[in-house]
Formats: structure tokens, sequence, C-alpha cells
């Protein structure tokens, strides 16, 4: 089972610093297997903390649907097309299938053998019992499926159709039966009646078994070898000899070769959608170049995923990777509102109000008394400073001081002096395309059945904004619309003076009711509002009980 740590969506610094914070703790605290991962890109200021403390950026994962190559039978027992089909009868009552993939060379797939269509075909109804006796095969097959032992002649390697006949009569019954025969299709089953079988090799028939093992008289063989009969010993009776002697066609003979196969990577969601009325019991899964690499079937669309998460920085399904909702959520630890995505089982739920995930990370490992690693220790401080801005936002608890404390005497580095650094790093509106600023740390939220998007981002001042107002007005807007929002915001906030730039996007009958300073059409100025979770979103979800 792996277990993945993942923050929010267009994930930012605490999003970042808590995965991979808090997956250290876990694999620092036994659980094995645990990877901290991330479903969105890393920005400019990200990358300084992860380089600075010599980290890597956790793994990118694009979405957690457990998918069929996660629950199929990747041991796959599948069947040569040119093999008798009693291989296949030896597998179907081994490992209880009910049908197999047959194969070429190549390891692709020509096919499916059923359990069923071969059982129709040993046991034929009554109104076809006179097929029966007929079998498409080479007489290497039949000796190869009834266990049997050439004693003279060549085994004849060409698949055609040949008769089973059966010698239980008296001599003079069979010598009226052999005037009936068509003698070079005939392969003759006999058990020890030695007078039979030398009338059969004087007429010419080609093949013959001889059942329970009985040696034949060195006259039989002689006159075998003299004919070029072929004489084949089988160790069982006359009743399992003959029947084992149907099972040597083919498997590419018994095969259906119109079948529905399954793409590796195709989700179980979508899997159980396309499987749901199709009478096949196996479905081949196929991976580069059409080859069989597993098997799948309906039983196992009840297995459960090799997966399970831990979110971190969010609670809500609108923020977590897609697919999360396909996989138990075992923990969660956060520090924004409760809108909680819905679980199987109990979890740990560790939501505190302080300001920053990474405060609650660093405190799990002080209340377990378990070292935080020096780099560790360095990324939990540009959490903790990225969303509380240095301590100086009204989120920003005793906790998130203390914390901070503790970690900077870990990593014998200043607060002030690291936030400095980590703030002139990459101005978003320098270095990104309006349209990227808009989802580089922008959360989803749905509240009184509205469905409406926050950004943010952190500038050392306003003096970028004009040059770029249009632009990102006009990104917004598009976002908004492509996602069918009620309305879209982004919050621009200045980290000096402490004040922010709200730009609006959406319905006039929401727009009309923001009562903050206008700053030109589409934009409010907020002075002293710094913090999305504790200030600008209670207010937006007041504004909305009021248009509601």
């Amino acid at each position: 089972m792996k277990t993945i740590v993942m923050g929010h969506r267009n994930p930012d610094m605490d999003s970042i610093c808590a995965a991979i914070g808090y997956a250290e703790f876990k694999r620092a605290s036994g659980m094995e297997n645990v990877v901290a991962a991330r479903c969105g890109n890393t920005n400019g200021r990200i990358d300084f903390a992860l380089h600075k403390f010599g980290l890597e950026a956790p793994v990118f994962i694009a979405d957690v649907y457990p998918r069929v190559e996660d629950v199929m039978e990747r041991n796959v027992v599948s069947i040569h097309h040119a093999a008798p089909v009693y291989q296949a009868m030896t597998r179907f009552g081994e490992d209880k299938f009910r049908a197999l993939p047959v194969v070429n060379d190549n390891r692709a797939c020509v096919g499916i053998l059923s359990a069923f269509k071969l059982g129709k075909y040993l046991f034929p109804p009554l109104e076809n019992l006179s097929s029966s006796r007929v079998v498409d095969a080479s007489i290497a097959h039949i000796r190869d499926a009834i266990r049997g032992m050439l004693l003279s002649g060549k085994e004849d390697t060409a698949v055609r159709s040949r008769t089973l006949v059966v010698a239980a009569m008296l001599t003079e019954s069979f010598k009226k039966r052999l005037e009936q025969l068509d003698i070079p299709s005939t392969v003759l089953i006999v058990g020890d009646r030695w007078n039979i079988i030398e009338m059969s090799i004087k007429a010419g028939v080609p093949s013959i078994v001889i059942t329970n093992n009985f040696p034949p008289p060195d006259r039989v063989l002689a006159m075998a070898q003299e004919n070029g009969t072929t004489l084949i010993s089988s160790p069982h009776d006359t009743a399992t000899t003959v029947l084992l002697a149907r099972a040597a066609v083919t498997a590419g003979q018994m095969l259906t070769p119109e079948f529905m196969c399954l793409n590796a990577e195709l989700t179980l969601r979508q899997a159980q959608v396309d499987v749901a009325m199709v009478s096949q019991f196996a479905f081949p899964v196929l991976g580069p170049d059409d080859r069989l690499i597993g098997v799948f079937s309906k039983s196992d669309l009840l297995k459960p995923s090799p997966r399970q998460l831990i979110l971190v920085d969010h609670n809500e399904l609108t923020q977590a990777v897609a697919g999360a909702a396909d996989i138990p959520i075992i923990e969660i630890l956060d520090h924004h509102r409760i809108g909680v995505a819905p679980t199987q089982q109990p979890i740990l739920f560790m939501n505190r109000p302080v300001g920053s995930t990474s405060t609650i990370v660093a405190d799990c490992f002080r209340q377990a008394r378990i070292p935080i690693p020096k780099s560790v220790a360095g990324l939990l401080m540009c959490g903790i400073i990225s969303d509380t801005l240095n301590l100086t936002s009204p989120t920003t608890t005793k906790v998130d001081k203390l914390i901070l404390d503790e970690l900077a005497a870990i990593c014998d580095i200043q607060p002030g002096d690291l936030a400095n650094e980590i703030f002139s790093v990459g101005s978003p509106l320098q270095t990104l395309p309006s349209k990227d600023v808009i989802t580089a740390d922008c959360k989803e939220y749905e509240d009184r059945g509205h469905v409406f998007s926050v950004s943010q981002i952190e500038e050392i001042s306003f003096t970028q904004i004009e040059k770029h107002r249009a632009s990102l007005i006009e990104e917004l807007e598009k976002y908004r619309a492509a996602h069918n929002y009620l309305f879209s915001t982004l919050l621009i906030t200045d980290v000096n003076t402490q004040n922010s730039i709200l730009l609006v996007r959406g319905s006039e009958s929401f727009t009309r009711l923001i009562d903050f300073p206008e700053d030109g059409r589409h934009v409010w100025q907020l002075d002293g509002i710094v913090s999305r979770k504790k200030q600008l979103l209670p207010y937006l979800t007041d504004l909305l009980a009021r248009m509601t």
C-alpha cells in the first residue's frame, strides 16, 4: 500500500512544505512506502526554498484515480493459439478461471477461450452427438492430449478433420463397421483386441491408439511398422482417452475472435461502465504493441485501491487532487474552514486555527519527540513565513511564533532574513503570464449552492499592477467562464504595506454588493486585508448570504 501525502491543487509554499514535512514525519514514525506529492506546478519562490535546503520537489501526480493496472492480475495465465485446449482445461480446473486469453508468438492477444464454449464443445447437445466423433487436430496433438507414447510410425503434425472410432464390438461387427469408415481420416481407439488392430492395419487405418498401456505383441508392432501405421499407447481407459482426444483441438480453433480488451491506464470508474453489460468473463489488458500484460475480471472491481491519501493544507474535495474521492483518505491536516471530504472510515482529522499547516507538521515532530532533519526544518520555516507573511498576517498565532523560533534554532537562520529572501524572489506579476498568475495559487469553494474561486499572490509592492491590470481582468473572466463560476477573484497582497488589491469578475448581482473602495472597473482597494482564509473568504461568503 502506497501512502501519498499531498496538498491542494495549484499548490502554494505551505502546501508543498507541509507535504514534504509530513511525509518525513510519517516515515520517521514507522509508516512504510510514504511519498510526498503535488498535483500542480511549483513557482519561483517554492523552487528557491527547495534549492536552499537541498530538497527535491514532491513527485507530480496529476490524478489518483484507481486504474485497471492497479487491480488486474499481473501473473497472466494464457494459452498459445497453437496449443491443444486440454492445456486450458487443466488451467480452468487448477486456477478456477472461466476464460483465458489466447496469444500468438509475439504475446499479442488474438482472442478469448471460454470455459463455457469449451464445455459445449466437449459435451454437445443430443442433436449434435454425431459431431462429437470428429476432431480437427493433428496426431501429435492427440498424443499430447492423452499423454500417450509413440510406439511405432510417425506423428502427423498436420491439423485436419479426423474421426474418432472406438472398437467396442465383436470382430465380425467391426469388420462391417470398417467397410463404412473413411479410412484416411480414422483414428481407432481400442484396448487389447489384437485381431481388430491387425484387421485395421491391413485395411490401412493410419493411426491406432491402444488404451490402458496394453503392450502390443511383437507381430502387431512389426505389422504396423511394415504398413507405416502410427501406434500410440494411452495410459487411460478407452472412455477417458476419447474425452481427452477431443481436447486435442488448438486454442486458436476454439477462441472467440471478437472480444473486449482494456487499456492498463483506464480508470476503474470508466472500466465499470464499459464492462457492465458485457457477458465476457475475462478482459485482456494490453500494453504497448497490443501485447498482453494482464487480465481483468469484474470481480477485480471489488479489490481495494493500492493507494491511500493524506491531505495537507486543505480538506475540501473541490481543492483536492482529481480522483481523491475514489481512494481512501486516511488523514487530514489543515488550518482552513471545514468543508471536509466524506470518508468511509473514521480518520485522523487535525484542523487547528493556526497560521500555517507547516506549523501543525512541525508540532507533530515536537509532540512525538522526533528530531526534525535540518533541511526539513528549514522548509517548514518557509511554509510558515509564506503563509503568515512572516507572522504579520491576522491568522498568526502564538503557536506559529513559538514553532518558527524553534525551527530557526535548528537551522541557525533568522526568520526575518529568510523572509526577505523568499519575498524578493520571483514577483508573480513580473515572471508569469497573466493566465498563470490567476492559477498560481487558486482555490475553489462552494457556499450556499454557488461555486467560486479565490486566487492570491504576494508582491513586495503594487508598482507592477497597472502594467498588467487589463490582461489580469481579462484572464480572470476567461477563467471564471471556463469553470462556470458565479465569480472569480484575485487578491494581490503587498507584504510590506499589509494592504491588498482585489480583482473580481462575475455576476453583477454579486459584485454590486462589494463595499470596499473601488480602484477602477472590476478592482477594489482592501487596506489591511492580507489573509484569504481569515479575512477575504468570510467577507465573500457574507456577501453570498446577503445576495441570496
